[in-house]
């Protein structure tokens, strides 16, 4: 059982949304908010001397990227592994819990991403120092969670009554899962899920989040999409969770975000988010939207949000 927060970030683990309440998501980004205001030379003494190790058995830009950017801007410095199946023990057989442990030795704090699901439970078992959830296969990605969160916060001041679409895989993207989880929390809010029918959330995962109190409507057409949305959450179709690679190539476009589509249904005020990376399901011009985030806001408050986190739970 993953331990709750509970406001107090002090040397926990952050594997999964459900780990947090209101008032903890309240702390961090009040956290993130003081940490964007302080002049960047100032905040290097705040993780002085400590030291993250980045364990990444996936590909990564962003979110490899970030983490590295957000410990080193607090003063603290990194440990990387970027594929750990060819540059790590792994590749000789080396169980997570004992790459974890291993790391540990030199690391305050580890960020693991991993291409299967429940392997950060693991290994956040299996370690004494706390563990930080970069992805594991479809399960979960909490931190992209948060800096969307934190994105569409700042945007909007509130995280209740909030109306939102997500387009692309439901039942693969982690990023999705994660979102919903983070805004089943907050009460009052609705999403719209657009995707093939052979890709939608899984039935388990529909019933927990409606338990959970969010309004989830599945939708099968652009046509579909509501005109009052506060914000899009397109993604790709996850061509590596796909054994029959025509099957991917079939439903891998099903809906592309054009700037005919923002026109014809976004609202003047609707963020155009998504986690990236994008392989053909937004056009370039939609880039040139004031209201799309993807490449500018939702990048940077990734890197805030994780510096949040880091200096909760190491400071």
């Amino acid at each position: 059982m993953l331990e709750k927060i509970k406001g107090n970030f002090k040397g926990k683990d952050v594997v999964s949304l459900d780990q947090f309440d209101r008032k903890t998501i309240d702390i961090l980004f009040k956290e993130v908010k003081k940490i964007k205001k302080i002049k960047a030379s100032k905040l290097l003494n705040t993780l002085k001397g400590k030291v993250a190790g980045l364990l990444f058995f996936e590909p990564s830009t962003r979110t490899f990227s970030s983490n590295a950017a957000a410990f080193k801007r607090l003063g603290g410095q990194t440990v990387e592994h970027q594929n750990p199946m060819v540059t790590s023990s792994a590749v000789k057989g080396e169980t997570i819990e004992d790459t974890v442990r291993m790391m540990e030795q030199y690391c305050d704090l580890l960020v693991v991403r991993h291409p299967e699901k429940g392997t950060l439970e693991k290994a956040a078992g299996a370690a004494s120092v706390p563990v930080i959830n970069a992805g594991d296969g479809i399960g979960e990605h909490p931190t992209q969670a948060l800096l969307d969160m934190f994105t569409i916060y700042e945007k909007f001041g509130k995280l209740t009554g909030l109306v939102g679409l997500m387009a692309g895989d439901m039942l693969n993207g982690r990023t999705v899962h994660s979102l919903i989880r983070g805004l089943s929390i907050f009460p009052g809010n609705t999403v719209y899920l657009l995707s093939p029918k052979q890709l939608r959330l899984s039935r388990s995962e529909f019933d927990l989040y409606m338990k959970r109190g969010i309004k989830i409507i599945e939708i099968n057409s652009v046509k579909e999409i509501p005109e009052n949305c506060h914000f899009w959450y397109w993604t790709r179709v996850q061509k590596e969770r796909f054994t029959n690679k025509k099957e991917y190539e079939k439903l891998k476009l099903s809906f592309i975000l054009t700037e005919k589509l923002v026109k014809e249904k976004a609202g003047k005020n609707t963020l155009l988010m998504h986690p990236l990376p994008r392989v053909g399901e937004i056009v370039e011009g939609v880039d040139l939207d004031r209201r799309a985030v993807y490449l500018t806001t939702e990048p940077k408050n990734g890197m805030y949000v994780r510096m949040g986190l880091f200096s909760l739970i190491l400071k």
